[in-house]
């Protein structure tokens, strides 16, 4: 049995859980896309963006689902009591998924809301969490965690630009107060100060999922220069195709094999609603997924 499946996300499309534009393509478009690409699995995307229950089993028509981001605010006791409401929903969703094998059960993607300072200039440019607050934003986590394990999830936590968690020493810091699996996004990593492929190496006993995303540190440069924030450097190809940008995606793949992961790869390519064409959003990902057939995944 192949360890590893390859799945793609809604935000690939300019689909993602902090938008509030309308899709660019339905839900059953981009499963026929990702299908006829030779994708096995996607994301959630949006509560209610794939469907629930027996009409998101219906849609998926053999693909699985991978699993799905979550955003709660660590940062703030009353704001992250008030979202549990959220991560609750998003199991239900995964509750009513297709059967899978274990090592491909929906991953609950664990991610911090951004901060308005490090969103404004990411990439490790902006002061993160106060040494002091490190402790109740860890046990918040541990209790997200936990409720995911209570439900038979078991939870990733996904570093990002813009967050609390964001830069390599983050990372390093909240692996150290949890036990959280880590989702590495090797695109968000790079574009942080990261070594991707050092990050598996060194992370791999805590990696339990991971994205695969190339990133462009010459337009992270020119946004930051031009005053620009990450919803913006989204859109102007931060995060560029596979093999168009500076990560190291066989030696990503070749790490990944030597380690013998075991679960889901997925493809992201995180995009503005109507930046690019729904024809070139499919093209794109199409592409992205050729690129790691070709090495082997």
């Amino acid at each position: 049995m192949r360890l590893t499946s390859v799945a793609n996300a809604p935000v690939s499309f300019g689909v993602f859980e902090l938008s509030d534009a309308p899709p660019p393509l339905t839900a059953d478009e981009m499963v026929r896309a990702l299908a006829g690409a030779g994708y096995e699995g996607i994301d959630m995307g949006p509560i209610g963006y794939l469907g629930i229950g027996d009409e998101l089993a219906k849609r998926l028509d053999g693909l699985l689902l991978a699993g799905g981001w979550v955003d709660l605010r660590y940062s703030d006791p009353d704001a992250f009591q008030s979202g549990l409401a959220t991560l609750d929903a998003a199991l239900d969703v995964f509750a009513a998924a297709p059967a899978a094998p274990a090592h491909l059960a929906p991953r609950p993607t664990l991610a911090c809301s951004g901060t308005p300072a490090r969103f404004a200039r990411p990439g490790g440019n902006a002061p993160g969490l106060e040494p002091s607050e490190w402790a109740g934003y860890a046990a918040r986590v541990q209790q997200a965690v936990d409720r995911c394990r209570e439900r038979g999830f078991e939870p990733a936590f996904h570093h990002h630009l813009g967050t609390y968690v964001e830069t390599p020493e983050d990372v390093e810091r909240l692996l150290e107060l949890t036990d959280v699996q880590l989702c590495l996004d090797t695109g968000h990593l790079l574009l942080a100060g990261g070594d991707p492929v050092t990050a598996l190496r060194d992370w791999s006993g805590r990696v339990g999922h991971v994205h695969i995303k190339d990133g462009d540190r010459q337009i992270l440069a020119q946004a930051l220069a031009d005053g620009v924030d990450l919803r913006e450097l989204m859109g102007r190809g931060g995060f560029a195709p596979l093999g168009e940008g500076e990560l190291d995606l066989p030696g990503v793949v070749r790490t990944l094999d030597e380690l013998g992961y075991q679960g889901w790869v997925i493809i992201e390519q995180d995009t503005l609603p109507g930046r690019r064409t729904v024809a070139q959003n499919i093209a794109d990902q199409a592409a992205n997924r050729e690129k790691l057939r070709e090495l082997g995944l």
